[in-house]
């Protein structure tokens, strides 16, 4: 069937395309994260509403992920896709010439309509176009993509706006998507395995409703919502605390927190090769727990322990973000598209509903409330990954092993 497979010049520059694309997508979903308290300061708002300039983002993004798809059964994967990022990448410097908080609500909305376009569809194209054994460390390097981008992001904008001020920290993100999107469209291999179909929306609604009624999708569906609300929340308001006293950080410093995705740049590739080998059950556990552990530490005011607690949670969530992802693909037997976007719709809601009710645990309870929200999360997903099913590829990887 010409799958790509591992270790092939096409799988490398798949690779390459998408791990771009992970890079711009995360760069420009999570660029003013890092200036949350000075977007506070600069307008004038509490933390919860300059929270709203992620929220909204990430909301418009979920539900736009639930057209973009079905179009994409249409249009094609990689001009959509490209489309997206270029997009994307002019309205990011966009938005650092915006006069109020409002026109960069609206900037940002219209950021989560485009970013749709990679989302949506980077997931569908791997499950189409690479080889099922090779799919889970495919799968694996995108994510890597959406952790460095996440990081090396955030980075930059917390060093722009210490050594300028974050509207040029903004513009300089939009500049460097903008170079990743020539890189995607000149690495990327045409879709092989795609075959365009008449847009009937009809059909594509009763599709998604199917994959609702299934419940072992239903519940990779909630994990993905749990698993991005952990993250945000943490994220979003550990520049609070570190800015404050005891420790009254810069923001470059604070800005290098996020160096800790290379945690996920590494997790995300390993702890897939893991659940083609141990099963996907078994080890979305074990990203579950890590991340439990993760955040506990958070609570001790030893900053190096507090770091570490950072690191063991962002570890745990890319590893488990790149087991669930995956496993969409393996379970929807139909409509791959939809299903993808249906597990990003979730996904990225939880980003929403995470990242702004934290906001009211942080103004009432501090640090310790945000922490409370996060376990909850962590405890509710492993209860729900315990209704998912054996997974079929390990059971015949293991069947091989024992015949060898």
């Amino acid at each position: 069937m010409n799958y790509i497979e591992k270790g092939s010049k096409e799988f490398r520059k798949a690779n390459a395309a998408l791990f771009a694309g992970g890079f711009c997508t995360f760069a420009v979903l999570y660029s003013t994260q890092p200036i949350l308290p000075y977007l506070s300061k600069e307008f004038n708002i509490s933390p919860t509403t300059a929270s709203l300039s992620l929220s909204v983002t990430t909301i418009s993004l979920a539900i736009s992920l639930l057209i973009v798809g079905s179009l994409s059964e249409a249009l094609g994967r990689k001009s959509v896709m490209t489309f997206s990022m270029f997009s994307a990448s002019i309205l990011a410097m966009l938005t650092a010439f915006v006069p109020s908080f409002h026109y960069l609500i609206v900037l940002r909305i219209l950021q989560g309509f485009v970013l749709s376009g990679l989302s949506a569809i980077a997931m569908a194209y791997l499950g189409e176009e690479i080889e099922e054994k090779s799919l889970g460390i495919a799968m694996g390097m995108f994510i890597s993509g959406n952790s460095l981008g996440g990081m090396f992001g955030r980075i930059t904008i917390g060093i722009f706006t210490d050594l300028f001020n974050w509207r040029i920290a903004l513009c300089s993100i939009g500049a460097l998507s903008l170079i990743s999107s020539v890189l995607f469209y000149v690495q990327l291999p045409p879709s092989k395995h795609f075959t365009p179909r008449t847009l009937n929306m009809k059909k594509l609604t009763k599709s998604m409703v199917n994959h609702l009624k299934n419940s072992n999708l239903l519940c990779l569906f909630i994990t993905g919502f749990l698993l991005l609300g952990c993250l945000v929340s943490l994220y979003n308001y550990i520049g609070f605390q570190l800015i404050a006293p005891p420790y009254s950080l810069s923001p470059t410093l604070v800005s290098f927190i996020f160096v800790l995705y290379l945690c996920g740049t590494f997790s995300s590739t390993w702890m897939g090769h893991l659940a083609d080998n141990y099963g996907k059950q078994k080890v979305l556990r074990i990203a579950f727990l890590i991340m439990l552990t993760g955040i506990g530490i958070t609570l001790s005011i030893n900053i190096a322990l507090k770091i570490l607690g950072i690191a063991l949670l962002t570890f745990g969530f890319f590893g488990g973000h790149s087991i669930a992802s995956s496993w969409v693909g393996h379970l929807a037997s139909h409509d791959k598209a939809q299903a993808s976007s249906l597990y990003l719709f979730f996904y990225y809601i939880g980003s929403s509903v995470g990242g702004t009710s934290a906001g009211t645990f942080w103004t009432n309870y501090g640090w310790i409330g945000v922490v409370g929200l996060i376990i909850s999360f962590i405890l509710i997903a492993f209860i729900v990954s315990t209704k998912l099913p054996k997974d079929k590829a390990y059971e015949i990887h293991k069947a091989e092993k024992t015949n060898l």
